[in-house]
């Protein structure tokens, strides 16, 4: 069946869910969560991540499953213990599976040969390893460590953090910016590559990237999809920003190739290129390196173009240059012919295949979002989510075609839950140019009754919300609750070409309001069942910014406002903030060059016109958006005697992602709207 139409279903018979119990927070927390697909050399089995949440620890537990896919009926098997947590598989050659694990006591690669026999450590470092790559013959192992750049050995770097544990004076000295990034303070320490030979497991790896003043793979987010093996295992190509002075306004990744024997100093491949590249992969017959290249300095939602190197002569060329996406995760056909990535697609984020030669782009997949995939000879497996289901593994052919559902995870809970019907929708927004937008009805909808609504605003802001299953901020829960959810993917948006992404760069409170205006305006003429007298406003990072600009310029179709991670003060937030490049090319300049381009949009000036109630969340490792800016929002609320809560988690970051605390983050936010919109 189409998943478009399927997922339109319930809106022609939404009286059969009446007997299901609505879906809660509760249902949300306690999900497994499926990822990381990987087949086998053989194409016979795929092997995956699934996270369990452990609710009496309070986090998320990983494990690996397998699921053959030659035997017919076969179900997936769990592959390691639920606490071992273990996470990241990955094929060798010879069919067996490496992985990381915790369970010697720090994290190590360990192996396991399905053929039979218990898995076996194959790392005993004396450090955690955070990221792991095979070479193609399996004989040599590329390590990420975190060590002191100053240190001859491991040894060096385990005593130096040993007496910084012990030490009772804990003043730090810092001498240039990135002090914290993300909700972590820096120790001093750089997430460096090391090659471990699997032949002599006992000796002390080499060091592949010493002289790199920079993290590899970079941080906060990045794995081993940052560095390979060329396929002859004699270099490694990783991705670096050279820190310097500049690391903290600076989107200038580099692609670099090293030598694994250690014979000559890493080489920069992409030094003409001033903007971020990133991710390299090398096609099965080791000639051409593919990777993901932004043109623009400083700007971190540039449209990622894909570029080709050939490796013999050092030429470059980027693939399909007409093709106005911005390119995901990248990948190889077996044959080298086609080139796999995801990208955000009108709200969607299906798999597209690109012949690596004529640039020709195919769309692969339908509705929802591909969030992992793997491209083996004769099938793609691939992990998707939409908005009313959590991701499961699909099967398609290398040229497409109908999906063959792999994994059934959650089926049994969600087959006793009713879920909302959505819909997408488009309106003309600013300029009177299209803009794509969602609703959700009510789990438990009748029809002919009015609904109270939860107007979302999506963060980044160059993101999209769309069609995808959200673990923070996923409408379902509100449609579980009673409400109706609206939410749009206002200019500024991914998916829709880059000219629109780039629309909103210095216009923040300009045309996205302008869109959510005409969108909530749309959504009310279109769908009776909203009832635009009960809705709260709800948003978090530049949503919860939106949220506060919106309190002193548009809230009157609201009767509340919830404000996640929002700025509050432009200005003092650029001052404030770890990656200085995002607010100083969205303002068009730093903030002591450019105050007025600060002060054009900022919330703070316009308190004096704030009425409606608010609550504001915030969390205390909050480093992109630090808890000040939620603090001065509620200080600014209580002073002028607005109804107001401020919920603070002081052992959260910019998400929320303690099972316990996303459970009062939940009741709290529902229990607001309950208050205001009954």
């Amino acid at each position: 069946m189409n998943r478009t139409f399927a997922a339109l279903l319930p809106f022609l018979f939404a009286g059969a869910a009446l007997a299901a119990e609505p879906f809660t927070a509760q249902d949300l927390v306690g999900l497994e969560r499926v990822s990381d697909p990987r087949l086998s050399p053989d194409g016979r089995h795929v092997a995956y991540q699934l996270r369990e949440a452990d609710l009496a620890a309070n986090k998320g537990v990983h494990g690996l499953w397998l699921l053959d896919l030659v035997q017919k009926g076969a179900a997936p098997r769990r592959l390691t213990a639920r606490a071992s947590e273990s996470n990241t598989p990955r094929w060798s050659a010879d069919g067996r599976l490496y992985f990381l694990s915790t369970r010697s006591g720090s994290q190590q690669v360990w192996r396991l040969d399905l053929r039979g026999g218990e898995a076996e450590q194959v790392t005993h470092l004396p450090l955690d390893v955070g990221a792991f790559r095979l070479s193609r013959d399996g004989r040599r192992l590329a390590v990420a460590l975190e060590v002191f750049t100053d240190c001859a050995d491991l040894a060096c770097t385990v005593r130096r953090l040993e007496e910084q544990a012990g030490a009772k004076a804990r003043g730090v000295p810092y001498d240039r910016l990135f002090v914290r990034h993300w909700d972590s303070w820096k120790n001093g320490t750089r997430s460096q590559l090391f090659l471990a030979d699997l032949d002599a497991p006992a000796a002390e790896p080499r060091w592949l990237t010493r002289g790199i003043d920079g993290d590899v793979p970079t941080k906060p987010f990045g794995g081993d999809e940052e560095f390979t093996f060329s396929a002859d295992g004699r270099a490694l190509f990783f991705t670096a920003r050279i820190a310097g002075t500049t690391e903290a306004w600076s989107t200038n990744t580099d692609l670099w190739r090293v030598l694994v024997d250690g014979a000559a100093a890493p080489e920069n491949l992409s030094a003409g290129n001033a903007g971020n590249d990133v991710a390299p992969v090398v096609s099965p017959d080791g000639r051409t390196l593919a990777w993901r290249s932004m043109r623009r300095a400083g700007f971190e939602a540039d449209r990622f173009r894909i570029l080709l190197r050939d490796l013999a002569g050092g030429g470059v060329r980027e693939l399909a240059p007409g093709w106005d996406r911005s390119a995901g995760s990248l990948a190889w056909s077996a044959d080298g012919r086609t080139l796999y990535a995801t990208a955000d697609d009108l709200g969607q984020t299906p798999l597209f295949a690109i012949d690596a030669k004529s640039g020709k782009v195919r769309k692969l997949t339908g509705a929802g979002t591909v969030i992992g995939f793997d491209a083996g000879a004769k099938t793609l497996v691939y992990a998707s989510d939409d908005l009313r289901s959590p991701a499961q593994l699909y099967r398609i052919g290398p040229r497409g075609g109908a999906p063959v559902a792999l994994t059934r995870h959650n089926e049994a809970l969600l087959g006793q839950r009713a879920l909302g019907a959505f819909e997408q929708f488009r309106f003309k927004g600013w300029n009177d140019e299209t803009v794509h937008a969602y609703v959700v009805k009510p789990a438990n909808f009748t029809a002919g009754r009015k609904y109270p609504v939860a107007f979302i605003v999506h963060g980044g802001p160059q993101g999209s919300m769309g069609n995808h299953w959200h673990y923070r901020w996923n409408p379902q829960t509100w449609a579980g609750a009673g409400y109706a959810v609206v939410f749009v993917d206002f200019h500024g948006s991914s998916g829709y070409g880059q000219a629109f992404t780039d629309s909103i760069s210095g216009d923040w409170g300009g045309k996205p309001l302008v869109d959510l205006q005409k969108g909530w305006a749309h959504a009310l003429k279109a769908y009776a069942f909203l009832d635009g007298s009960r809705a709260c406003a709800l948003g978090a990072s530049y949503g919860g910014y939106m949220i506060n600009w919106m309190a002193g310029n548009w809230a009157e179709p609201f009767k509340c406002l919830v404000n996640h991670d929002g700025i509050f003060d432009l200005r003092a937030f650029a001052y404030e903030t770890e990656e200085l490049w995002f607010a100083e090319w969205e303002a068009g300049g730093t903030p002591f060059e450019k105050p007025e381009n600060y002060e054009r949009f900022n919330p703070v000036n316009h308190v004096a016109k704030w009425q409606k109630p608010m609550l504001v969340i915030h969390g205390g490792f909050d480093f992109r958006i630090p808890y000040t800016q939620g603090l001065a929002a509620f200080t600014a609320l209580q002073r002028r005697g607005i109804d107001s809560r401020l919920l603070y988690f002081p052992n959260e970051n910019h998400w929320v992602l303690k099972p316990a605390n996303s459970l009062q983050w939940h009741q709290s936010v529902e229990d607001w709207l309950k208050r205001w919109l009954g």
